[in-house]
C-alpha cells in the first residue's frame, strides 16, 4: 500500500490547526514532520513544542524526522510530544544503533535516513534494526527542490535488500516529489511518499493526492 505524508515545512504556518485538517480531509495518511536546527542541516524549523500543541488536533501518524545534530539528546522530548514515528539521520549520529535502540524502548517505530550525498552501502547494515529507511531525494534543509534521479537507485537497492532478506521494511522517499514524478519512486520500491509543496501549495490537495495514489497503483515496484 501507497501512504501519503504532507510536509508541514511547506504549509501555512500562521495557521497550522487549519492546515493539518485540510491535510486529513484531502486524505493524507500520516504528517511529516522536519525538524531542524540550523547545524545539520543550514534552516532552523519547530521542535517539540509546536508538535505537542498540535498532537491533541490530528489523528494522522505523526512522522517527526529529526534534522538534527546528536539526536538521541531529544527522543525523549519528542516522545512526549506525540511522535509515532520518528526518523534519526545515519549522518548525524555519532552512534545509530543507540539512537535507534532509545526510539524502539519507547515502544515507537524507528527510522534511519541518509542525505544524497552518503553511499547506500553504509545504510545495509542496519535495515534489519528499523521499521522505516528514508531515502532523501532530495538535500535536506530546505523545501521546493528538485527531486535528484540518482537517489532512486538507492530506493531499488534497498527494496531489494529488504526483499531478498524476508524484511518487512518500508521505505519512505523525501523532496521534489509531484503527482508527475511519483511513479519513478514507486516503481523503484517506495512506499511512503513524502510530498511538500505539491500537496500543500494546492487549492484542492484532495485531488492532488487522489492524482498521486492513482499514479502510484499503476506504477507498481518492478523487480
Amino acid at each position: 500500500m501507497i501512504y501519503i505524508a504532507p510536509s508541514l515545512l511547506s504549509a501555512d504556518f500562521a495557521h497550522l490547526e487549519a492546515e493539518i485538517k485540510r491535510m486529513e480531509n484531502a486524505g493524507a495518511n500520516y504528517l511529516h514532520l522536519d525538524v531542524m536546527d540550523g547545524l545539520f542541516v543550514p534552516n532552523i524549523t519547530f521542535g517539540a513544542p509546536v508538535i505537542s500543541a498540535l498532537r491533541p488536533h490530528s489523528k494522522l501518524i505523526f512522522d517527526v524526522h529529526l534534522m538534527i545534530q546528536d539526536p538521541i539528546r531529544y527522543i525523549d522530548d519528542f516522545v512526549k510530544a506525540g511522535a509515532d514515528i520518528i526518523t534519526v539521520h545515519l549522518e548525524s549520529c555519532a552512534d545509530p544503533r543507540a539512537a535507534l535502540n532509545a526510539i524502539r524502548e519507547k515502544e515507537l517505530r524507528c527510522a534511519l535516513a541518509i542525505s544524497p550525498a552518503t553511499p547506500v552501502e553504509q545504510l545495509i547494515p542496519y535495515l534489519s534494526e528499523i521499521d522505516m529507511a528514508l531515502i532523501m531525494t532530495v538535500v535536506p534543509g530546505f523545501g521546493g527542490q528538485k527531486l535528484i534521479p540518482e537517489t532512486l537507485e538507492k530506493v531499488r537497492t534497498v527494496r531489494r535488500y529488504a526483499e531478498s532478506h524476508h524484511l518487512k521494511l518500508d521505505i519512505e522517499v523525501d523532496g521534489g516529489i509531484k503527482p508527475d514524478n511519483i511513479h519513478l519512486l514507486t516503481e523503484a520500491g517506495a512506499n511512503i511518499i513524502v510530498a511538500g509543496s505539491a500537496i500543500f501549495c494546492s487549492k484542492r490537495p484532495r485531488s492532488v493526492i487522489a492524482s498521486m495514489r492513482e499514479t502510484a497503483a499503476e506504477h507498481p515496484y518492478k523487480k
